[in-house]
């Protein structure tokens, strides 16, 4: 493949200093996650954003969690059609393969996928409203969260987006079967987690009250 290159400088001076620190002082650890396998507690669908750090904010080591990350966060509905479905293989390998306990949704604030969401929505990105454009036709996942915040008239419409991305999210994930009967047999549980990236909140949705509250 001629149009590959080698590593930006910055890239690998990095990894020679995680090899000679945190891998150095932890190799009996990563030799076990080699030999061992995978045995992570839940599987966690977060943003590509760069600033989103789920590591971070969880203080997790590795191994802990499986984590898949695409554009704003969104699960799309089951569809057993045969095509190529990213996303929803590395559900079906958390939940069927790993047995996760947990499956978390991680929305956050300034979201530019669900910022071209609304833009796409409200006739303001005839780009994306080309068949071409994988990032519309990705962001046609959350239309219906749209037409909702639409509905309800917001007074702040994107961040109750960003936070309908999560709650399509888990509408979505409980139209695959094998989501379904691990909630159901109390296998698995679901939960769905917005958080503002200015001020490190973090907010948990609560099925009582239809609404996200502060951890």
């Amino acid at each position: 493949m001629k149009n590959a290159k080698p590593l930006p400088a910055y890239m690998v001076q990095r990894y020679h200093g995680w090899k000679a620190t945190t891998f150095s002082e932890n190799s009996a650890w990563y030799r076990r996650l080699a030999d061992e396998g995978q045995r992570p507690r839940a599987m966690i669908i977060s943003c590509c954003d760069s600033r989103v750090h789920v590591t971070s904010i969880f203080g997790a080591d590795q191994g802990e969690f499986f984590i898949h990350r695409n554009i704003a966060n969104l699960v799309p509905p089951f569809a057993d059609d045969g095509d190529h479905h990213g996303t929803s293989a590395a559900v079906e390998y958390a939940v069927s393969n790993l047995k996760v306990a947990h499956v978390v949704v991680l929305g956050h604030s300034n979201c530019g996928g669900v910022q071209g969401c609304h833009d796409m929505c409200s006739g303001h990105a005839p780009d994306l409203e080309e068949k071409s454009s994988f990032v519309g036709r990705w962001m046609d996942i959350l239309r219906p969260g749209y037409e909702r915040v639409t509905a309800r008239n917001e007074e702040n419409p994107m961040r109750a987006l960003e936070k309908e991305s999560v709650l399509i999210s888990l509408e979505n994930l409980m139209t695959f079967p094998f989501v379904r009967a691990a909630v159901e047999s109390g296998e698995l549980t679901i939960h769905g987690l917005w958080t503002d990236i200015g001020e490190g909140g973090l907010h948990q949705y609560d099925a009582d009250t239809a609404s996200f509250v502060q951890i």
